[in-house]
């Protein structure tokens, strides 16, 4: 095992790199998550961390599998992930855009205890339907990890990028959540759910425009 390490040292540490990169650049799963954490508390917040995480462990078992290539290069599939993601950020925007103003402390309680499954299943859609994760998985088998690569580091190389992922989503939940900051979101609520809702819908627009390689 120290063996194969050391042979492909250059190679984890590039992947480790790309991983990190591609969690904390900010996009559609961040504003998700931020605005989740903010909205609906800790627990909200990690369980869409994680549903990012699962939806990510599929990307990464397809590119092993070397379906990735495939599905970049697919003009109608890549055309139909991202007119479908784009629509679904675009939903997501206009429930957030559309928001009252006045918000009852009964439905401030309903928004706090919010189902896990209902945010887990938001952050996995968000991540599964976005056109540039097969691209940037593409990237990552293609252009850095070598055909002589074990399938087993390869594996890892997945891991990597799941735990990447996760512990940046997680710290910025725990951190937006905490009691210290959280009275202080809670007060401008309907400001974070607006630029929450246009920043979701730029970057849907972007999708629409995004060629596919």
């Amino acid at each position: 095992m120290e063996l194969i390490i050391t042979s492909y040292l250059s190679e984890i540490l590039a992947v480790t790199t790309v991983a990190i990169l591609m969690a904390v650049l900010p996009g559609a799963d961040f504003v998700l998550v931020t605005r989740t954490s903010i909205r609906n508390g800790r627990l909200a917040g990690l369980y869409s961390t994680l549903g990012v995480c699962l939806s990510i462990c599929i990307h990464a078992s397809y590119s092993i599998a070397g379906l990735a290539v495939i599905i970049a290069n697919s003009t109608w599939f890549f055309i139909s992930i991202k007119y479908l993601g784009a629509t679904y950020l675009i939903y997501i925007a206009w429930q957030l855009l559309t928001t009252r103003d006045l918000i009852t402390d009964q439905q401030s309680a309903q928004a706090q205890n919010m189902p896990a499954l209902a945010t887990l299943r938001l952050g996995f859609t968000c991540n599964m339907l976005n056109p540039k994760a097969p691209l940037f998985f593409m990237s990552i088998f293609t252009q850095v990890v070598s055909v002589n690569t074990p399938i087993m580091l390869q594996l890892s190389y997945g891991l990597i990028i799941m735990l990447a992922h996760l512990i940046w989503f997680s710290s910025v939940a725990l951190l937006l959540s905490h009691p210290s900051l959280l009275p202080r979101f809670n007060q401008h609520k309907r400001k974070i759910d607006k630029l929450a809702g246009m920043a979701l819908l730029l970057i849907a627009i972007k999708l629409t425009l995004m060629s596919s390689l």
